[in-house]
């Protein structure tokens, strides 16, 4: 028999139909199987497990179908020591069952740094050294002395350290500098639309301490403290107006963007003003 005739053969034709249905059925039962393997179409979101303890999270990850991973370990005053500081994926991700959550716990034992050598410096670089050296940066002293914006001590707790000393990571560092022998004063920043950590560094670029911030009632949560922004200061931003070196600046946030005045139209802000409305009347005290 031909090749010609072979194709034209019913064995033939019978074959390949036979070879295109197992074709087929082996396609379908490939899709059906990765379809349910990679579970597509079924994510659930990432639980909240910072905060909690290894126990709490790996309860609350397998009550959501997912494992818990402990990878690293970092030491922060956010939450209490052993508990869950940062997690991978951040929570409210969406995710597939059986996903792992990597987490990073907040060490028993905090790390510790040495001082850095800040007398003599100005003030600017020696704020720098403060945060490149994982310490804060605390109250800023202005004292009658010949120099003007130079360090004269550095101290924490009131107590004056001295360069190499050991000490806690993220202590704070106040600052002893000299205004000059006369009343040396600074232009006021003008902090609505900024950030608390933008404010903060508006500041102490200015030399002046911030004093008490508060947190309006549209603050909830930590995403909210981070978003929000100074829709009021005292004193009151006025051109030109001028304080004297190291007085403090009381800063109140909100995320509520009709709280900021009209007039704040500028590209550094968090966004741009919707309307006009009076700030409340707030106690600095009740700072938090």
């Amino acid at each position: 028999m031909s090749f010609m005739e072979f194709i034209k053969s019913r064995v033939f034709w019978k074959q390949f139909g036979l070879a295109m249905v197992i074709g087929v059925a082996v396609i379908l039962v490939l899709i059906i199987w990765l379809n349910i393997y990679t579970r597509h179409g079924q994510s659930r979101p990432t639980p909240e497990i910072r905060g909690l303890s290894i126990s709490e999270a790996e309860h609350v990850a397998g009550k959501n179908r997912m494992e818990l991973q402990v990878i690293d370990s970092v030491y922060t005053t956010l939450v209490p020591r052993g508990c869950i500081a940062e997690q991978n994926p951040l929570p409210g991700h969406r995710v597939k069952k059986g996903r792992t959550i990597k987490a990073t716990i907040n060490a028993f034992n905090p790390e510790m740094v040495a001082v850095p050598d800040l007398v003599g410096l100005p003030r600017r670089q020696a704020l720098s050294m403060i945060e490149s050296a994982g310490l804060q940066i605390g109250q800023l002293n202005y004292v009658p002395d010949l120099t003007v914006d130079f360090v004269l001590r550095q101290t924490i707790h009131g107590r004056e350290v001295s360069p190499g000393d050991s000490v806690q990571k993220g202590m704070v560092v106040d600052l002893v500098l000299g205004r000059g022998l006369s009343s040396q004063r600074t232009i006021l920043p003008r902090l609505t639309g900024y950030t608390l950590d933008k404010a903060r560094d508006e500041i102490l670029s200015a030399s002046l301490n911030l004093g008490a911030y508060v947190f309006d009632a549209t603050v909830l949560t930590l995403d909210d403290s981070l978003n929000a922004f100074v829709f009021k200061q005292n004193p009151e931003y006025r051109s030109e107006a001028t304080v004297q070196l190291g007085s403090a600046v009381y800063i109140w946030l909100t995320i509520d963007s009709l709280k900021l005045p009209a007039d704040t139209l500028r590209t550094d802000t968090v966004f741009l003003p919707d309307d006009e409305s009076g700030p409340p009347e707030t106690d600095p005290s009740d700072s938090r």
